[in-house]
């Protein structure tokens, strides 16, 4: 009679697990570099995906008469959850992360450091206060990690096409951080 309880209430609580789908995963700091840590005293409230792409100019390098690169103009990415919902957009000028409940922020980079060659940096940024209410509210960090592509085109930058845009897509987490 035990042993036919126990396994019952084991099939229970395994129906229940299954019910309310895996557990989120948290992400660690430890397998960070240190630049792009969070500091203690915020924990992790939101995972997303970015997916999209990011804009460059070719441009001619300030106080370097003669010489052009490719400069950053702004990203236009999706935030999916880790399912692969939407849940918001990263835009910019200014960078802008927006949930789909319309709240959203800017934020001010903090810090970098080197992701894997052919993939953009790692980021972290402090949030601006949010504008709006929902789960943008609150953010005090977002960091860009585990990033694929979106360097800066290989095709040359010059005088003949100083001025031409080139699109290139990215995929990066994103994690959001409050105050605790």
């Amino acid at each position: 009679m035990i042993i036919k309880s126990t396994l019952a209430a084991a099939a229970a609580l395994a129906l229940t697990a299954c019910a309310t789908g895996p557990a989120p995963m948290m992400y660690s700091q430890a397998m960070l570099p240190a630049a792009v840590q969070v500091p203690v005293g915020h924990k992790v409230v939101m995972e997303t995906v970015g997916a999209g792409d990011i804009t460059y100019e070719c441009r001619a390098k300030a106080n370097m008469a003669g010489q052009f690169e490719w400069v950053f103009v702004g990203p236009d990415a999706r935030l999916m959850d880790r399912s692969g919902k939407q849940v918001g957009t990263y835009y910019g000028p200014p960078a802008t992360w927006q949930s789909m409940d319309g709240s959203r922020f800017t934020g001010t980079q903090v810090a970098v450091a080197p992701a894997a060659a052919g993939n953009i940096p790692m980021q972290l940024v402090k949030a601006n206060p949010a504008m709006g209410s929902g789960a943008m509210t609150g953010v005090t960090y977002v960091q860009r990690v585990s990033t694929v592509g979106g360097v800066a085109p290989a095709m040359a930058c010059g005088a003949t096409n100083m001025g031409s845009k080139q699109i290139v897509k990215y995929q990066a987490d994103y994690i959001f951080y409050k105050a605790v």
